[in-house]
């Protein structure tokens, strides 16, 4: 959902790649169903390993750990936003409380690379 939705209002010149340290199989149906819900089609994601996105053209890292924690990628600017893992859940509520402050927190990081740059 954050690719989604960074993607979809990224300053010129930035653009997200999600990726985890142990991804699912596949995007879960109700993150595909509350992005839908706002206009964002992310039914041709996939999972991807961290290990597998990581290259020289990384800027920033952005991680979403809660339950344990963030990765460090030396030499790479990075946040911590620990918001919770609903992957456990087939509620689309949990999935558009995340949604939303995934945006929330997007539209605030959007604002601060333009100010940046």
């Amino acid at each position: 959902m954050a690719e989604g939705l960074f993607n979809a209002k990224a300053p010129p010149g930035w653009w997200a790649g999600s990726a985890g340290t142990e991804p699912a199989a596949q995007v879960r149906p109700e993150a595909i169903a509350v992005m839908r819900e706002i206009g964002i089609d992310i039914s041709s994601h996939r999972p991807k390993h961290l290990r597998d996105t990581l290259g020289s053209d990384v800027a920033l890292v952005i991680g979403l750990c809660q339950e344990e924690a963030c990765p460090v990628v030396p030499g790479v600017r990075s946040e911590e936003w620990p918001l919770p893992d609903p992957a456990g859940s087939t509620d689309l509520a949990v999935y558009r409380r995340l949604r939303d402050e995934l945006r929330r927190r997007i539209d605030d990081l959007t604002r601060r690379l333009r100010i940046a740059n």
